[in-house]
């Protein structure tokens, strides 16, 4: 935008004005341009950004309609106060509330194109596994710029906050949230060190039963909460597994994460609880744990971490691992 003050016509006969008067007509021509700059992000305008796939995403100024590709990522811009620039989300993205409510653009993994550009976002943000590349291009051949996250680990969940508050132009605010995400990393690996490490078989789903391998970010959960995958060594990523298998793996602890609710979720705990054999049952330490804060490489993951280090580590006590609530800066609730 630009701003233009005229102060006299053409061939005006130039007549001596009071120092005071040129100032104050000065500062009235120059307001709009010092209220622009006042209101304007931190930095973006004209910026090169790279994402987790070496691409380089340019942004002429800081976005205003953000289309999520991602549960994941649709916390992790509300996290940063930023639900109102959100125009259009994932199915699956649930939380908080607020973002049930934003417009649907198809799964992560089949998203609609089409209904992303009826949107006319000026950034989409997806992540490197789940959305699919084809759609991805389509939607930087319409002009959209797309950036991709991806999260491997626990640690990398702040790194990925800084990243895209970088991208959205609120830098400082993601470096003060994400240090206080690190913050609370910390202190769980401190209050678990020199523990003993129990085993620990985490299942996905119910039927067939699927369990993680160590390239998931559910290992990184259960090896910073001071515990040893015992699917760790799985050739794929998301083992099928029989009950003989957990037999024989004898895990100290089992901790059942799925989407599914209700009667079916806790008939999956009732089910391993006939087996006395594997020390996890005979010591009663079969668990549910919210599949939204293990299966999200979201701030609630760190809620997570939280709560597996407690279940592993009982003898900590709830007053060494408190969960942490929390708001944001624009004071919009939100646990994380």
């Amino acid at each position: 935008m630009i701003w233009v003050c005229i102060t006299r016509r053409p061939f005006e006969v130039r007549t001596k004005r009071p120092m005071k008067r040129r100032a104050y007509l000065i500062m009235y021509c120059l307001l709009p341009v010092l209220i622009l700059g006042l209101t304007s992000p931190e930095g973006v305008r004209g910026e090169t950004f790279v994402d987790a796939l070496g691409r380089r995403v340019v942004l002429n100024r800081a976005p205003r309609r953000i289309v999520s590709l991602a549960p994941s990522v649709t916390e992790l811009l509300y996290y940063l106060g930023l639900g109102n620039r959100v125009v259009g989300v994932t199915t699956f993205s649930d939380y908080p509330p607020d973002a049930a409510r934003k417009p649907k653009v198809g799964s992560y993994v089949h998203l609609n194109v089409e209904r992303i550009l009826e949107l006319e976002p000026d950034l989409a943000v997806g992540t490197k596994d789940g959305n699919e590349p084809s759609s991805v291009a389509l939607l930087e051949q319409a002009g959209i710029p797309v950036y991709i996250v991806n999260p491997r680990h626990v640690e990398d969940v702040a790194d990925t906050l800084f990243s895209i508050a970088r991208l959205c132009g609120v830098a400082q605010k993601g470096k003060r949230l994400a240090r206080s995400l690190g913050d609370r990393i910390e202190k769980v690996r401190a209050q678990v060190r020199g523990l003993p490490k129990p085993l620990v078989f985490v299942q996905i789903n119910l039927k067939p039963i699927i369990s993680v391998s160590r390239n998931t970010i559910h290992n990184d959960v259960i090896r910073l909460a001071g515990g040893i995958n015992v699917m760790a060594d799985a050739r794929i990523t998301y083992p099928t597994v029989s009950v003989e298998q957990v037999l024989a793996r004898r895990p100290d602890v089992i901790i059942i994460s799925s989407m599914e609710r209700g009667g079916r979720f806790e008939k999956a705990r009732r089910e391993w609880m006939r087996w006395k054999s594997i020390p996890a049952v005979r010591n009663n330490r079969v668990y549910l744990v919210d599949s939204d804060i293990l299966d999200r490489a979201s701030p609630r993951i760190i809620k997570g971490l939280e709560t597996v280090a407690q279940l592993l580590h009982p003898e900590l006590g709830k007053k060494e691992l408190e969960l942490n609530g929390g708001k944001t800066s624009e004071g919009t609730p939100y646990s994380p």
